[in-house]
């Protein structure tokens, strides 16, 4: 068929148009923004305090021993392939994941309730989970401590969930609101969906104890609320797996149905591999076998299948003994460094007279601390030191060592003193 000449002339117009004229440019990601200009930044004193990831002593990225142990493994095993996995990943790894959570004697699993599937790390699990609901509970409204991860929002944001936020961060006392967290979730609407930080709540650090989570699970059945679960952190708050799983294994217990996303980046070192795991733990069996087709009808049109290198690596370190307890013990390793540089600062700050309480360093738990700097102050900080964290405040302690907390104590007394 011939194209009229009309209809020749006509096209090449519309393509000498600027068709992405109107497209807007968005801010840039906070936590990787910062990432940036402290990789711009030629000051040979540079900190950078502010993405989520382990550091040595020196300051050096760190490959657990166990995964550079199990990639000799994969490498020299004749049997893997580079086929595609299923839709809902590696089955083996997703049943070692809940497990690991759950509990390997945990009643939902022994009955074959809990749906699940391999999940692009711990953001891939919240997105596919908040698609999930948005499409088979239309209206519901999920509620999100204040504050929370900022990738959060977007998330939910994305998959078409309606937002709101409870208490949770008391500037005053520098921990938990517990009062204000419970009010707050008695006057959300019941069945309302509630986000909870499994464990070292990003950003604050601060984690409810066992007897607030009693508390916390009472509301929760009393206004018929879902749990929706998030675990990037397990075995770094305390260095227990098992302790760290407390609040999703109470939920467990108490035969509540919620959803869970699980993340391997932190506890295994796994950040670019993007290795998760998202679950729905149901009353039935019949209710997992619908919720399974469901998760996987969200997979296939969205990436149609995960990696395979990466859930491997978590598959046999969390089911061969040998190798879970190498695991156990760099996880201890991990946490207790992190504990050790909560000490120091705090030790440092006091010892220099910084004005102001810092109890709350040591309090915290996890990976991040919510110092209670103001915008202002960490501005402050980093146009004067080259110390780089978010503008809430919050740094990794994973960034901070031995040789640069003189330095950053230095930094944050003189923000406090002259800031305000």
């Amino acid at each position: 068929m011939q194209i009229a000449p009309t209809e020749t002339l006509k096209n090449q117009t519309v393509s000498r148009g600027t068709k992405f004229a109107h497209i807007e440019k968005l801010a840039p990601d906070a936590i990787f923004f910062t990432k940036t200009r402290f990789k711009n930044d030629t000051d040979a004193r540079k900190i950078n305090l502010g993405i989520g990831a382990y550091r040595t002593e020196e300051g050096k990225p760190y490959v657990l021993k166990v995964v550079s142990k199990v990639e000799a493994m994969l490498l020299a095993d004749s049997s893997l392939n580079k086929e595609y996995l299923p839709i809902g990943g590696d089955a083996g790894f997703v049943a070692a994941a809940q497990a690991s959570m759950l509990g390997k004697n945990a009643k939902c699993m022994a009955e074959g309730r809990v749906a699940g599937v391999q999940a692009l790390s711990g953001t891939g699990a919240l997105r596919l989970l908040s698609n999930f609901l948005a499409q088979n509970f239309p209206g519901k409204t999920i509620y999100k401590s204040s504050p929370t991860w900022g990738n959060h929002r977007k998330v939910f944001l994305r998959a078409g969930l309606n937002q709101a936020d409870y208490r949770y961060w008391d500037p005053k006392t520098k921990g938990l609101d517990i009062t204000g967290m419970l009010e707050d979730l008695r006057n959300a609407p019941n069945g309302s969906i509630v986000l909870l930080h499994a464990c070292a709540h990003n950003p604050t650090g601060v984690d409810p104890t066992q007897d607030q989570w009693k508390q916390i699970l009472t509301v929760m059945q009393q206004n018929g609320h879902m749990a929706f679960f998030d675990s990037a952190y397990q075995g770094y708050a305390t260095g227990s797996l098992d302790k760290d799983a407390y609040a999703v294994r109470l939920f467990e217990e108490a035969g509540e149905e919620f959803v869970l996303a699980q993340s391997f980046s932190k506890n295994l070192g796994l950040y670019g591999e993007r290795v998760g795991c998202a679950s729905v733990v149901c009353k039935t069996k019949t209710g997992r076998e619908a919720c399974d087709t469901q998760l996987r009808g969200i997979i296939r049109p969205m990436y149609s299948n995960p990696p395979k290198h990466g859930c491997y690596i978590a598959k046999r370190v969390l089911t061969e003994p040998a190798l879970f307890n190498e695991w156990v013990g760099e996880l201890n390793y991990m946490s207790g460094r992190i504990l050790k540089m909560r000490s120091q600062l705090r030790g440092e700050l006091e010892r220099i007279g910084t004005p102001g309480a810092w109890n709350h360093i040591t309090d915290q738990i996890g990976m991040f601390s919510y110092t209670g700097l103001t915008k202002d102050q960490v501005a402050f900080i980093e146009k004067t030191y080259a110390i780089y964290m978010l503008s809430s405040g919050r740094i990794s302690m994973a960034g901070v060592t031995s040789k640069n907390i003189p330095y950053l104590s230095k930094a944050i007394k003189d923000a406090v003193v002259n800031v305000h």
